[in-house]
């Protein structure tokens, strides 16, 4: 009888270790995910951030980041499941909607506003105004763009008239800066590094930020497909909690410290140069103070978009946000 009790007892504490150690194994194990990301910018400072800091890897999420230039590009990746996760403007899943009522829900917010500035004469440089514009002629990208729309709306929401600019909008975005070196324009409108190397060049200086212009949008954030949203919502919650720890520490350090922690993002950036890009955008107050996706702010986009005449009708942006992460 103690003989067959010994052996009940051993079995069932054979049993009980391997539940532990697969909890553990399951615990020790990183769940894979793949990000899209739309450009490789200092703008996104707190997403490398958190991937320098290992804020990811400490939420067992080993990150896979792939580069896709276009945020049309973006979402496609998504929708063909190429991805998981897409990272760009959120105005792609406004038009993906709008074309096919497939969701793509934005479920994390990083910058809140342009990342662009007005590049000019240098000696503008103190006393700047939109007004300076009046009758000259401003490389702000293609039709279409969020960059030129964007420019297009702060022009309007500060009382200027944009028939009294002469906008060009047929240089590629890839091709604005040198266009400005070449003489096409008076004015570009760029993003960093671009703006900082015209000013190392001596070809003019970022005048003013255009996001501060424009106000507070969502101009870059995170989203993904609904069903692979409601499939995994402790992993997208994970995510949440690992990408505002990056913008917690972006918020409370100085922009030199910052740099320091993500300068293997940028290897053929000096610290120098760095810390003056990350300042720039953190003087600009680039990021949201979390991912929380902010309702009205994405409505504003909306109006956005429709004063753009880039969407037909406008849409209840609660279709297309989720804040379930970000409790």
């Amino acid at each position: 009888m103690k003989k067959i009790f010994l052996t009940i007892f051993s079995l069932i504490a054979i049993i009980i270790l391997s539940i532990i150690i697969g909890i553990r194994e399951k615990d020790s194990r990183n769940d894979k995910l793949v990000v899209s990301e739309v450009t490789h910018s200092v703008f996104y400072t707190p997403w490398y951030v958190s991937i320098e800091k290992g804020y990811f890897k400490d939420n067992n999420i080993d990150l896979e980041v792939i580069l896709t230039p276009g945020a049309d590009k973006v979402a496609t990746a998504v929708l063909s499941n190429d991805v998981n996760i897409g990272f760009s403007g959120p105005e792609t899943t406004v038009y993906i909607y709008n074309n096919s009522k497939e969701k793509l829900l934005t479920f994390a917010s990083l910058t809140k506003r342009d990342g662009q500035f007005i590049v000019g004469d240098c000696k503008l440089k103190d006393n700047f105004t939109l007004t300076d514009l009046k009758g000259k002629k401003v490389l702000a990208g293609r039709s279409g763009g969020m960059p030129l729309l964007m420019f297009k709306y702060a022009l309007k929401k500060n009382g200027i008239d944009e028939n009294d600019i002469i906008i060009d909008s047929s240089v590629e975005f890839s091709a604005l800066t040198g266009a400005y070196i070449s003489g096409q324009g008076d004015f570009v409108n760029l993003f960093e590094p671009n703006a900082l190397n015209l000013e190392k060049q001596d070809y003019g200086c970022p005048l003013t930020s255009l996001g501060n212009l424009s106000g507070t949008v969502p101009y870059t954030a995170f989203y993904a497909k609904e069903e692979f949203i409601n499939n995994n919502k402790d992993l997208i919650k994970r995510f949440n909690d690992a990408l505002n720890k990056g913008i917690k520490f972006t918020k409370e350090n100085d922009s030199e410290t910052i740099a320091k922690a993500i300068i293997n993002q940028f290897p053929d950036t000096s610290l120098k140069d760095l810390t003056t890009l990350v300042d720039r955008y953190k003087t600009a107050d680039s990021w949201y103070d979390s991912t929380f996706v902010n309702s009205k702010d994405y409505d504003k986009l909306i109006d956005i978009l429709y004063y753009g005449k880039l969407i037909e009708d406008k849409l209840d942006s609660k279709i297309l946000i989720t804040n379930e992460f970000n409790k």
